[in-house]
């Protein structure tokens, strides 16, 4: 029988708009269906990171570590736009300790108890060594030290401070990562839903009926499929039991990360990984030109249901902890933003949420009539190779021949070089010398190589439309809109960009309305 689908994929997450870009790309029919918008979870509440995870190195997890240091440079040259180096530097002091669960603190307790849980700086030096080398790094620095009473990454931090490391990882626009995997896709063939809901997902004959609902008009949908994947993150457990109807275990773990966003700390690009003394570690990492971003705690969240939130007790806890390390300590009242995201980790039993494993696992099941993939864990890092990994699985029901291709091939607006963000952005301010500095390179880092498709042939800043505040103009949200699966102001400043932390609210209302008549129009001239 003829189905609509090779692949309905749920769940418009990093893992879900990974799959969909990858099976379209080796010639798959996919449709997509994300309930709310693109990364509206999960994957855009992130430490923004492409990181092997140095903290896993504790926990033994090399292989994971292994896969994610190989996995920044290629994913750094596939979007030198919304990715790029950074160097964190990482304070030591004799007060630092091991989470007590670890491997690595377990055997050292065995073989040197006196140290009585202490990091020695020899073993955080050899764990950076390893670091550096695990993963084959080609185009990042290596570690190095660094004298804090001398080094201008000493400035801010507590006297008692005096030596450091100094390593590198990359950052990441989460929520722009997912968006541009879904675009991929889509010019691949795929068919991306956003705000469509998966109500039903039964087999008839060997075929998924997947039943869907509009979440701005209602319209109820059918499309057929020959295999299901379930890519709904922490709704994966939900969507096996309610929609699937499967007695499948979920095998998911729910774990809360929290984040604070404060005014920029340091006079400096660099990022901090913190320890403390209780073992966890937090990042300080800057933000947006005039912010810093701090976290992540590790809670477990027992309802998927209920929206997470940074609590009260977490904003606490991150505020005490960077205030163990800043010469001038900061208050709750110089948070200017929180987020907190739910982590769908695989449940391996681990006794705390910050020991759960962060490998992603795949379990293909065709007791239910027809094939289907359910995907647990995984980190933003490794959401290509999870991509890989689910391919591997889907060839063993449906005929797939070609072979990965994924590895570096550039995303939407970034086939340029890895070093060629300054060349891009003085083309771009040559082209379009109207926008501010500040501007343009908001724009180079959000779209590349595709910022004169977004601007058009803008001569003057009038031309770009009506300016809703922090130099967002028309020309940009209509290409949100059109081309990027846009459907509301909070789509537009929180996850497409970040621009609500400098816009007003009032300012943010007229958007919100301005996008509405625009869909309104839309839909009107569509039924004519």
């Amino acid at each position: 029988m003829n189905t609509d689908f090779d692949l309905l994929i749920i769940g418009g997450g990093i893992n879900g708009c990974g799959i969909a870009r990858d099976a379209a790309g080796r010639g798959l029919s996919v449709c997509l269906s994300e309930m709310n918008d693109l990364a509206s979870a999960t994957s855009a509440s992130s430490t923004k990171l492409f990181h092997g995870g140095l903290r896993y190195l504790e926990y033994f997890e090399f292989r994971l570590v292994r896969e994610a240091l190989i996995e920044r440079e290629n994913l750094l040259r596939a979007m030198p736009h919304i990715s790029w180096p950074l160097r964190f530097v990482l304070p030591y002091h004799e007060s630092m300790r091991f989470d007590t669960t670890t491997p690595t603190s377990k055997l050292m307790n065995l073989a040197m108890p006196w140290m009585k849980g202490q990091r020695p700086a020899w073993l955080i030096r050899l764990g950076l060594f390893i670091y550096d080398h695990l993963g084959g790094r080609k185009i990042l620095p290596a570690t190095s030290s660094l004298a804090l009473t001398a080094a201008p990454e000493g400035k801010g931090l507590k006297s008692k401070f005096v030596k450091a490391y100094e390593y590198s990882d990359c950052w990441v626009e989460d929520a722009r990562l997912v968006v541009l995997n879904a675009r991929d896709a889509e010019m691949r063939g795929a068919d991306i839903r956003v705000r469509s809901k998966v109500i039903s997902a039964e087999v008839k004959s060997g075929i998924w009926y997947v039943k869907m609902e509009c979440s701005r008009t209602k319209a109820i949908s059918t499309v057929t499929a020959k295999m299901v994947v379930n890519a709904g993150g922490p709704w994966v457990g939900d969507v096996l039991r309610t929609a699937m109807r499967s007695n499948s275990q979920s095998d998911v773990r729910l774990v809360r990360g929290s984040h604070i966003v404060t005014k920029r700390l340091f006079d400096h690009d660099k990022c901090y990984f913190f320890q403390g003394t209780d073992g966890r570690i937090i990042f300080a990492i800057p933000y947006e030109t005039d912010y810093t971003l701090i976290g992540t705690t590790d809670q477990d969240h027992e309802d998927f249901s209920i929206k997470p939130v940074c609590t009260p007790e977490e904003q606490e806890y991150l505020i005490n902890f960077i205030n163990s390390y800043l010469a001038e300590p900061i208050t709750v009242d110089d948070i200017i933003w929180a987020f907190s995201g739910v982590r769908p980790l695989y449940d391996d039993g681990a006794s705390s949420a910050s020991a759960a494993t962060r490998d992603y696992v795949l379990k293909l099941d065709e007791s239910l009539g027809a094939p289907s993939l359910n995907v647990f864990g995984g980190k933003i890092t490794t959401y290509r190779c999870l991509a890989e990994s689910a391919l591997e699985e889907i060839k063993k029901v449906l005929p797939v021949s070609a072979k990965p291709w994924t590895a570096g091939v550039a995303l939407p607006g970034g086939d340029f070089a890895v070093d060629g963000v300054e060349a891009l952005l003085a083309h771009v301010k040559q082209r379009f010398p109207f926008l501010a500095e500040r501007t343009a390179l908001r724009l180079v880092r959000g779209y590349g190589t595709e910022v004169s498709a977004v601007l058009g042939h803008a001569k003057t800043r009038d031309d770009l439309g009506q300016d809703f505040g922090a130099e967002l103009f028309a020309a940009e949200v209509e290409w949100l809109m059109d081309k990027e699966y846009a459907q509301s102001a909070e789509d537009v400043v929180w996850r497409r960009s970040k621009l609500g932390l400098r816009m007003e609210q009032k300012q943010i209302a007229v958007l919100d309305q301005w996008i509405k008549d625009r869909l309104t129009a839309g839909n009107i001239a569509a039924a004519e």
